[in-house]
C-alpha cells in the first residue's frame, strides 16, 4: 500500500498547484492572464512563418486579456470574476499569449513593472519560447526572481526534434537546454510545457519526454493533450479525417505514466486544457476538465501510485 503523498493535504497523488501556493502563502492566489502584445519569432520571419502547426491566432492566449488596454485595465478586468468569490486572494500577472520575451528590454521592463505594481501581487509568471530570450533580457529575469516570485514557463512541447520539426516548432531540445541552465544558473524558476499526442508520437515516446524533463528536475510542468482547433494546421488535417486525437482513457494512462517518472518536488501545473469555445473541433471529451481530473485521480488509485515512484535522478 503506497504510503500518503508528501506534497498533498487532500489527498492528491501529485503535486498540484493549489498545494504550492496554499503552503507558500497562506492563502487562495489566482493567475491574471495578460497579453503584452507580443508576437512570436516563429510568426514574423525571425524563425519561420505560420507559428507552430497547433498554435491558434491567440498564440495560446485565448483566456488572456485584450492587448489593446493597458495591463491595469486588462488585470482589473480578470479580477472581476475573482473577487466576489475570493475577496482576500492574492494574485500572480501572467503573461499568456504569444512568446511572453519577444520584445526590446525597455518594453518588457515596461510591461513586467507594471504588472508587478499591481495590487495584491505576489509573483510574475511569463510563458515564452527557449530560444526567445535575449542575453539582456536574461539578466534583467534574474535581477526580477530575486525581487519576486518569477515564473519562466518555456513551450518545449516534446523532446523529440523530429516531432516538433515536423509540427514547424523551429526549435530543438538542445535549445531548451541550454536556454533552462541560464534561467537556473541566475536563480530563475523554470516551467516546462508538454504535449501528449503529438502526431507520430506514441506512448513511450510522450513518457521519454516527461522523462527527460523530471531528469533536469524543473520547478513545475504543464501537461495537456493535443487538441485541433478552427484556424490551425492541426485544425485542417483533423477536419480532413488525417489526424487521429487521444481518447480522453489513453490520455489518462499517459499522464499517470508521466507521473510517476516525474520528481514528487516538481509542481503540477496543469493536468488538461482545451481549445476557446466555439473554436474547439476536438476530442470535445477535452471540455470536462473536473472529469478529466478526476479520471486521473481514479486511475493512480487503482494503480496504488503517486508522482515520482519511477523517479530516477540525474542531476
Amino acid at each position: 500500500m503506497q504510503e500518503a503523498f508528501a506534497y498533498s493535504d487532500r489527498g492528491k497523488r501529485y503535486h498540484t498547484y493549489d498545494y504550492y501556493l496554499r503552503h507558500r502563502y497562506g492563502c487562495k492566489v489566482c493567475r491574471i492572464p495578460l497579453s503584452g502584445g507580443f508576437s512570436c519569432p516563429n510568426r514574423d520571419g525571425t524563425k519561420g512563418v505560420g507559428g507552430c502547426d497547433f498554435c491558434s491566432g491567440a498564440g495560446s492566449g485565448e483566456f488572456a486579456g485584450d492587448a489593446a488596454l493597458p495591463i491595469a485595465q486588462q488585470a482589473r478586468q480578470v479580477r472581476a470574476g475573482t473577487v466576489k468569490k475570493w475577496p482576500q486572494a492574492k494574485y500572480i500577472p501572467y503573461f499568456q499569449a504569444f512568446t511572453g520575451t519577444f520584445a526590446p528590454l525597455w518594453r518588457l521592463r515596461e510591461l513586467y513593472e507594471a504588472a508587478l505594481a499591481l495590487p495584491d501581487t505576489v509573483g510574475l509568471s511569463i510563458a515564452t519560447r527557449p530560444d526567445a530570450i535575449a542575453p539582456e533580457a536574461l539578466d534583467y529575469l534574474g535581477e526580477l526572481a530575486r525581487r519576486t516570485d518569477l515564473s519562466v514557463e518555456l513551450g518545449v512541447q516534446t523532446c523529440h526534434d523530429r516531432t516538433a520539426a515536423a509540427l514547424n516548432c523551429q526549435h530543438t531540445w538542445e535549445e531548451f537546454l541550454e536556454c533552462f541552465w541560464r534561467l537556473r544558473e541566475r536563480g530563475i524558476a523554470v516551467c516546462v510545457h508538454l504535449i501528449d499526442g503529438l502526431p507520430g508520437e506514441d506512448r513511450g515516446m510522450m513518457a521519454e519526454s516527461a522523462r527527460k524533463v523530471g531528469e533536469l528536475r524543473v520547478d513545475a510542468l504543464k501537461l495537456h493533450l493535443l487538441y485541433a482547433v478552427r484556424g490551425t494546421v492541426i485544425g485542417e488535417r483533423y477536419e480532413r479525417g488525417e489526424l487521429r486525437l487521444l481518447s480522453r482513457e489513453e490520455y489518462v494512462d499517459i499522464i499517470c505514466d508521466q507521473l510517476e517518472l516525474l520528481p514528487p518536488q516538481t509542481v503540477i501545473q496543469r493536468l488538461t486544457g482545451d481549445g476557446a469555445p466555439g473554436e474547439l473541433l476536438g476530442p470535445q471529451w477535452s471540455r470536462k476538465k473536473l472529469c478529466v481530473l478526476n479520471e486521473i485521480d481514479k486511475e493512480l488509485r487503482r494503480r496504488d501510485s503517486v508522482q515520482g515512484c519511477r523517479y530516477q535522478a540525474k542531476y
